[in-house]
């Protein structure tokens, strides 16, 4: 048994200056800027309620899209019940799974993002459910 659910709606930006970027988006859908983490520079986190999917801003080199992730507490568990579903592995990166979709959108599979999730999230018990 595990458990997963929709974490964070990633807008890619294929630019030179994530700052002006990050302002855009914050003002485009009214949400404050949280502090920047100097561990991840190409990222930028815009302020969401905690029962609310978080908002990054990603400078990518890829053109601009975007993605969402699906945080699990056992990644190869759900790796293996979103390829059941006709989901197909595109990379690990670092600490994640990017997936593609039969339907052709990325998404990335990753660890759980703002603790534990019992009880917040989907349950599958490896037969669907």
């Amino acid at each position: 048994m595990h458990h997963s659910r929709l974490s964070t709606f990633v807008i890619d930006c294929k630019v030179g200056d994530i700052e002006a970027a990050t302002r855009f988006w914050s003002a485009a859908l009214g949400r404050k800027v949280a502090p920047v983490d100097p561990s991840s520079p190409n990222y930028r986190e815009l302020e969401a309620k905690p029962e609310e999917p978080m908002l990054l801003i990603q400078q990518v080199e890829h053109e601009s899209r975007i993605h969402l992730d699906i945080e699990a507490d056992d990644l190869d568990a759900e790796l293996e019940r979103l390829e059941a579903l006709g989901a197909k592995r595109v990379a690990y990166v670092k600490r994640w799974w990017v997936m593609e979709a039969p339907t052709g959108q990325r998404f990335c599979i990753v660890r759980p993002q703002r603790g534990p999730l019992e009880g917040r999230a989907n349950v599958w018990d490896g037969e669907g459910r």
